[in-house]
């Protein structure tokens, strides 16, 4: 089973979609398996991040800025504007899919975790993320 799921974004944010997946996994019915979550871009990405506490998020994006600045004169690829280079570095060093274990017809998540749209420009954007379940045996 497969579906895909659309965002819009105001810019460089996270969003919490593990409800949003969570309900693909219910809709489908599938018990046992996995949810394997793919976005379709290169300057957006997903984490599985503390889900409690959201100035871990505000922590993870100072770091980012600092370690992935932008406007940093060494990029050459600027195409899109200051912010486009370090998207793309931003979303390769979080990953652009996760994996989650479905057990008793849920996301299998640990307490404090959470699945997050990271959007990496500074603009609004609309993304697409790829939800397909598998089911086990």
């Amino acid at each position: 089973m497969q579906q895909t799921l659309t965002y819009d974004t105001p810019g460089r944010s996270t969003r919490d979609i593990t409800r949003d997946i969570d309900a693909v996994v219910r809709d489908a019915g599938i018990e046992t398996g996995l949810a394997h979550v793919f976005i379709k871009h290169t300057s957006a990405s997903l984490m599985i991040c503390e889900n409690a506490d959201p100035t871990v998020r505000e922590d993870v994006e100072t770091w980012m800025s600092r370690t992935v600045p932008d406007g940093d004169p060494m990029y050459v690829h600027t195409m899109e504007g200051p912010d486009d280079m370090p998207g793309h570095i931003r979303s390769i060093l979080t990953g652009m899919d996760v994996t989650v274990p479905i057990t008793d017809g849920r996301l299998n998540l640990g307490t404090w975790q959470g699945i997050y749209l990271y959007e990496h420009r500074s603009s609004r954007h609309t993304r697409q993320v790829v939800v397909t379940l598998t089911a086990s045996g």
